[in-house]
C-alpha cells in the first residue's frame, strides 16, 4: 500500500471510531435535533425541562435538542414565527396567538396545568371573592390570570366594569408590594392582586397571602406541521419524552426543584413553592406510570377555547382550538 492510501486508511479508521464512540448519535443518524423553546421561570414546565436536560430520555426516544430559553409565551411566538424553533412550550392564550398566524404550528399533546390565582394580604379582612366589591385589585392585564380572575368576579355577582376598580400590575411588580406590605391589611392602595405561578406560590410558601380563587390553565406542547412531515413519528416520539419526563418528576420532586430552582434564579423560591405550584398537575403525584396523562380531555378544550376567546380581540380572529390541537400523537404512550 502506498503512503497515500496508508493515508486514507487511516482517516477512514479515525472517522469510524469517533462515530462509534460519538455521543451525540449524529454520525449514526439516529437522533433528530430538536429546538426547543421554553420558559426559564414558569413552574411546572421549567422541571420538565431540566429533566430532559439532566437525563438520556431525549436520547432514549431517539432525539437531541437544543433549549432556547426565554421569559413569556410572546417572546416565544416571535422566535417561532422567524423560524428559530420546532417546539413551543407554552400557555393556552399564546398558543392561540401562535395558531391565528396561520404558519403551521399545532398542539400535539398537554404539557400541564397551571395555577392564576386571586390573592389579597394576609391580614386582610376580605376573605372571599365576594369581598371584593368596591376594592381595588391589581392584575397583569391580558394574562391568563386577568381571565380567569374576571371569571370568579362575574360568578360571584360582581361586574368587573362598575363594582371595583381594576388596575395593570405586572407579576414583576407584585413581589416588592408585597414583601413590603407583609403585616398590612392591605397593599397601598391595591386590595387584591392576581397572578400566575411560580409567584404567587413563592408568596404562599412563606405565609405571605391569602389566597381567595385557583384557577386552571391547559399549558400545551406545540410542534411545527412542517417539522412533523419531514420527520416521521418525531410528535410521538417528543411526546413519548414527556411522558417520560413526568414519570421522572413524579419519583424524584426534590432533584427536579433543585434543578429548576438553579437555574431560573427565582428570588426566594424554594422546594415547598416548587410543590405548591406542581399541586394542580396530576402527573407530578401521579402513584404509578401508567396514570401519567399528556392527551387532551374534554374540559381541557374547554378551557383552551376560553382562552383563545379571551383575546378574539387583540387577535381580530376567533380561533376554534380544536382545528389546531388534537389526541393523535399521544395515544400510544405508556
Amino acid at each position: 500500500m502506498n503512503k497515500e492510501g496508508m493515508i486514507w486508511k487511516i482517516i477512514f479508521l479515525v472517522v469510524f471510531f469517533l462515530c462509534f464512540l460519538e455521543t451525540d448519535g449524529a454520525c449514526a443518524g439516529k437522533l433528530t435535533k430538536v429546538r426547543i423553546g421554553w420558559q426559564i421561570p414558569w413552574a411546572t414546565q421549567g422541571q420538565i425541562v431540566q429533566i430532559l436536560k439532566h437525563t438520556d430520555i431525549l436520547r432514549e426516544n431517539d432525539l437531541i435538542a437544543s433549549f432556547i430559553g426565554r421569559t413569556y409565551g410572546p417572546v416565544l411566538n416571535e422566535i417561532a414565527l422567524s423560524g428559530g424553533l420546532d417546539v413551543v412550550l407554552t400557555a393556552d392564550q399564546p398558543a392561540s396567538a401562535l395558531f391565528s398566524k396561520k404558519k403551521g404550528w399545532r398542539g400535539i399533546g398537554r404539557l400541564m396545568y397551571n395555577r392564576t390565582l386571586t390573592y389579597v394580604p394576609l391580614n386582610s379582612p376580605v376573605k372571599k371573592i365576594e369581598d371584593l366589591k368596591g376594592k381595588t385589585i391589581g392584575i397583569p392585564i391580558g394574562a391568563a390570570a386577568e381571565r380567569i380572575t374576571v371569571e370568579a368576579l362575574i360568578r360571584a355577582g360582581i361586574n368587573p366594569k362598575k363594582d371595583l376598580k381594576i388596575i395593570n400590575l405586572g407579576i414583576r411588580e407584585q413581589g416588592p408590594l408585597v414583601i413590603k406590605g407583609r403585616n398590612s391589611t392591605s397593599w397601598g392602595s391595591v386590595d387584591a392582586l392576581s397572578g400566575f405561578d411560580p409567584t404567587p406560590a413563592i408568596f404562599e410558601s412563606k405565609g405571605l397571602i391569602k389566597v381567595l380563587d385557583v384557577g386552571k390553565v391547559c399549558s400545551l406542547v406545540l410542534m411545527n406541521q412542517k417539522f412533523i412531515n419531514h420527520n416521521p413519528n418525531i410528535a410521538n416520539h417528543f411526546m413519548q419524552s414527556i411522558y417520560d419526563a413526568y414519570d421522572y418528576y413524579r419519583q424524584n420532586r426534590k432533584q427536579a426543584n433543585e434543578w429548576f430552582i438553579k437555574e431560573a434564579k427565582l428570588k426566594d423560591a424554594n422546594y415547598r413553592a416548587c410543590d405548591i405550584a406542581a399541586s394542580i398537575e396530576p402527573n407530578v403525584w401521579a402513584k404509578s406510570r401508567k396514570e401519567i396523562r399528556v392527551s387532551f380531555t374534554k374540559d381541557d378544550f374547554q378551557i383552551m377555547q376560553k382562552g383563545a376567546n379571551f383575546i378574539a380581540h387583540r387577535l381580530r380572529r376567533k380561533i376554534n382550538m380544536r382545528d389546531y390541537v388534537s389526541n393523535e400523537y399521544v395515544k400510544d404512550l405508556k
